[in-house]
């Protein structure tokens, strides 16, 4: 039987961080002068290996994981990385397998990917202007790209959904853009408010554009429909276009937090399970994994972990400060 929470939320999905590295220096996540040259990422022999990942996954599908999503930093990183999504496409009871990618190596994976069995991809793109995204990706990354991966991915089967996060006074001016281009390509579309993941991407909360102005700008230019949720706890409010069947979503984490339905466990690169996004401290699996522990035992640790959890960050937001683990090392 899946476990519950302190709050009665089930266990389905498991976010799995392959890399703490990445390609990007984005301010909101990963800012140049915090991940600098001379920042130390995880030694190789401390990330897991894809048997770990894949064993853990294996194991935590009797208590209720069944959609698994790939992050980083960038996972495309991550040398071999289609292989692992082949390990864990024969997995029995997992129904979804997903990666999110900056997409400027994607077109060089999508192929591989979606014969590997990856069954979506989510793309982080910030802006279509080509002097504003590279100015929010800190590396001077070309736009064009990242478009040609996402028209890989499509070429090749794979679903693609855009996640734009919206900063006041850096990138608000791209929503209708980004909206008309979404519209123009077919691709499903999600806003996402400003979240204070980390210590080092400089939250104030007055950079957050809320879920609110996002959805009057759209408004101003689209006329929208709203559509029911897919799923219990999904986290994005979603419209469609009146005209079309192209789809737009808001993430208001910040200002409409929906913690009651996460049903989210993640796992570090080096093997931390962490139960919530703005957590401080992960659990250590990899012990387990490596002293040989069986399946039932891994199992066990994770069921009481979950059923111990009480989190919820931002319907708390501010009344329990600490330090939080960076977005880069979690995958958000």
């Amino acid at each position: 039987m899946a476990p519950l929470d302190q709050l009665q939320r089930p266990l389905r999905d498991l976010r799995i961080s392959v890399t703490d590295r990445c390609n990007f220096r984005c301010r909101y996540c990963m800012p140049a002068e915090v991940f600098g040259p001379n920042y130390q990422f995880l030694p190789r022999d401390e990330i897991l290996s894809f048997e770990e990942i894949e064993r853990i996954s294996r194991a935590l599908v009797p208590i209720g994981v069944s959609k698994l999503r790939l992050t980083g930093g960038e996972p495309l990183l991550r040398r071999g990385i289609d292989d692992l999504i082949g390990m864990l496409s024969a997995i029995n009871g997992i129904d979804d397998i997903a990666l999110t990618t900056n997409g400027v190596l994607l077109a060089h994976h999508a192929e591989a990917l979606a014969l590997a069995g990856l069954k979506r991809v989510t793309v982080s793109l910030d802006a279509l202007d080509p002097a504003t995204f590279a100015q929010m990706n800190g590396v001077g990354a070309k736009i064009d790209r990242v478009l040609a991966g996402i028209g890989s991915a499509q070429t090749f089967g794979l679903p693609v959904k855009v996640n734009a996060v919206i900063q006041r006074g850096v990138n608000e001016q791209e929503i209708l853009p980004l909206a008309r281009w979404a519209k123009e390509n077919h691709i499903t579309l999600r806003y996402i408010e400003f979240m204070d993941v980390g210590e080092s991407n400089g939250w104030q909360m007055e950079k957050v554009v809320p879920a609110s102005e996002i959805r009057a700008t759209l408004e101003s230019e689209f006329p929208l429909e709203a559509l029911p949720p897919t799923h219990p706890g999904e986290t994005a409010k979603r419209w469609k276009h009146a005209d079309s069947d192209a789809e737009i979503g808001i993430i208001a984490s910040v200002t409409q937090p929906f913690c009651q339905g996460c049903s989210r466990l993640r796992l570090s690169a080096e093997g931390k399970l962490f139960t919530c996004l703005f957590a401080s401290e992960g659990h250590d699996i990899r012990t387990l994994v490596r002293r040989f522990e069986d399946d039932e035992k891994l199992r066990h640790e994770v069921a009481t972990l979950w059923t111990a959890r009480r989190d919820r960050y931002s319907e708390d937001r501010g009344q329990n400060p600490g330090p939080k683990a960076e977005m880069s090392y979690l995958g958000g």
